[in-house]
């Protein structure tokens, strides 16, 4: 088998999430009268963890350590509850992590979501899928494009990198697997533009679900 081990990121690559988490920034937002956003707008947002989107979200005069914080316990309090509202799986995904565990490939989530809501959403959407871990973000561990949490991964799976698959929608998602040297699969259906991918040196870029089982042809 030429890939042991596939590591995707979350939002915008298994999971559809830009309305829940927009809702909840918006939610965050008119509790102190400010100016709400789009879903598009979000979409430029979202990435770098929860406290870059709420500080993005904010206006500029806003953005104080103090408020920012708060404006995140806020988001963090409303979101939790009403992360799955709108969200839903990509098309083709459920079908190609039960084939990809089917063909014994091993498969983990490495994601820049808080770690309570990367775990509510994994096993609320894919609770037949196993999967070797799953990890959002955490205190003692660097966002990526640092690649700290996938070489957690490696670690506790001991699989060769020349065996492994980093798939996201970001250029942060590919900045990451070239950091770890491993091969980066960007996904074309996320939040992210094809040219972002381009530029962040992506090995390959797909458009559809199905179409990764090609790197097993």
């Amino acid at each position: 088998m030429r890939y042991e081990l596939v590591i995707f990121d979350l939002d915008g690559t298994l999971l559809n999430t830009i309305g829940d988490l927009a809702e909840a920034a918006n939610h965050m937002l008119r509790l102190r009268n400010l100016p709400e956003h789009d879903y598009a707008t979000y979409c430029t947002f979202v990435g770098n963890g929860i406290m870059r989107l709420v500080e993005r979200a904010l206006p500029e005069a806003w953005r104080t350590t103090e408020q920012v914080a708060a404006a995140r316990a806020d988001f963090l309090a409303y979101y939790i509850d009403h992360i799955d509202r709108y969200t839903k799986p990509y098309e083709g995904i459920p079908t190609l992590l039960a084939t990809l565990q089917a063909q014994g490939v091993r498969l983990a989530v490495a994601s820049n979501k808080f770690q309570a809501g990367t775990e509510k959403l994994i096993r609320g959407f894919f609770p037949e899928i196993h999967f070797e871990e799953i990890f959002g973000q955490r205190p003692e561990v660097p966002l990526k494009p640092d690649p700290a949490v996938v070489e957690e991964i490696l670690a506790k799976t001991a699989v060769a990198r020349e065996r492994v698959l980093y798939v996201g929608d970001s250029g942060v998602d590919m900045l990451t697997a070239h950091a770890a040297r491993v091969r980066g699969v960007g996904v074309s259906w996320g939040f992210r533009s094809r040219e972002e991918l381009q530029a962040a040196a992506a090995d390959r870029i797909i458009d559809h679900a199905e179409a990764l089982l090609e790197e097993w042809a």
